[in-house]
């Protein structure tokens, strides 16, 4: 039995929200995703009501690197005794700080050394992974019944989570604020368009945004199909 929580978190600067989810398996519980630093306490806070004390946080999964997907990793995986686990593809984002080390836009001295002072991404927020993740990967040894999916597009180490059951933590590879679609912030268009394709391979039911609501995968293809 799994099952999935979702936190949503609002982001600085009035720029709307970001999901966080936390899956609790029987074997505990599995953060995807974490938050900006600015809403520290909202996380902690929302976590702890959903049960998971301390000790009992088997894993913490980043989608990709970004501040606001991953602001709170360093935090949490001190607070709760747990590993941070991501694709290697992000390293420089995490370690650094610079949300545009491996991105073809943005990648100009003056948006490096602007960015991290505006989103709060300190280096006390910077940490190293514990574990890489690839696409494909087996996560049923760590108690969590899902595969790992790279599905590059949003930055190149975007990965999803995807459970046994069908559902999918895809990070910001969509979103659906207003409807489902392709995330409107996108580095490289072409990988994510193949990366959605990729998806139609898997039998995906419902799909679990970085920002908005859950919906249903053959809603969106089906929308795009018609358009």
């Amino acid at each position: 039995m799994l099952d999935i929580i979702p936190i949503q978190l609002p982001m600085p600067f009035r720029l709307g929200s970001v999901n966080c989810y936390l899956l609790k398996a029987d074997s505990g519980y599995f953060l995807i995703d974490t938050g900006s630093p600015n809403n520290r306490s909202e996380v902690e806070r929302e976590i702890l009501d959903a049960g998971c004390v301390p000790g009992e946080m088997n894993l913490i999964i980043l989608t990709h690197g970004d501040f606001d997907h991953s602001g709170n990793a360093a935090y949490l995986r001190k607070r709760y005794d747990s590993k941070i686990a991501m694709h290697i593809g992000d390293l420089g984002m995490v370690e650094r700080g610079e949300m545009f080390s491996n991105r073809k836009k943005g990648n100009n001295i003056f948006t490096r050394k602007l960015f991290p002072p505006l989103i709060g991404f300190r280096k006390s927020e910077r940490f190293t992974p514990d574990l890489y993740f690839e696409d494909g990967d087996d996560l049923s040894h760590f108690g969590l019944e899902a595969q790992v999916l790279s599905i590059s597009g949003h930055s190149r180490g975007s990965i999803g989570i995807l459970t046994t059951s069908g559902d999918l933590i895809c990070g910001d590879l969509f979103e659906n604020i207003n409807k489902p679609d392709i995330n409107s912030l996108m580095d490289d268009k072409a990988a994510a368009e193949i990366s959605v394709e990729k998806l139609k391979n898997f039998e995906i039911k419902t799909v679990y945004p970085g920002h908005g609501s859950p919906f249903q995968l053959d809603h969106f293809i089906n929308f795009v199909a018609v358009a």
